[in-house]
């Protein structure tokens, strides 16, 4: 039973809405550093089942790759609260990854918000 979920411009609002933590890998089949990557992300979600873990085939779903702008693959994403909190390409290692992931778990996402914020507040300034 695989533990990632399959995400398409039809799921995919609703799964970042509804779940406050969110693992996204980009990909696509004829991609070798992703077919490399499949087992680690796999593994991760099997160790974090707390987490969703998200795949988007950008062959599949070229809106959403769009969409975040997506410009090689494979590219991981972390959206929690609806904000994504870390996009990186490239095929992370497993101690990478589960770095990453202790890393987007101990963020405190109020301070998040209020850079995010005075982010925009300085860019409306100009």
């Amino acid at each position: 039973m695989s533990s990632t979920v399959e995400l398409t411009k039809e799921n995919f609002d609703q799964t970042v809405t509804e779940n406050e933590f969110v693992l996204i890998d980009f990909w696509a089949s004829w991609c070798g550093p992703c077919r490399m990557f499949a087992p680690v992300y796999e593994k991760a979600a099997q160790d974090n089942p707390d987490l969703v873990f998200g795949k988007v085939d950008t062959e599949a779903q070229p809106e959403l790759a769009q969409a975040f702008g997506i410009q090689s693959i494979p590219t991981l994403m972390i959206v929690r609260d609806q904000v994504a909190v870390f996009a990186q390409p490239g095929a992370l290692p497993e101690a990478a990854l589960t770095d990453v992931i202790g890393q987007a778990r101990k963020l405190d996402m109020d301070e998040v918000r209020k850079s995010i914020a005075a982010q925009q507040d300085g860019a409306q300034g100009e």
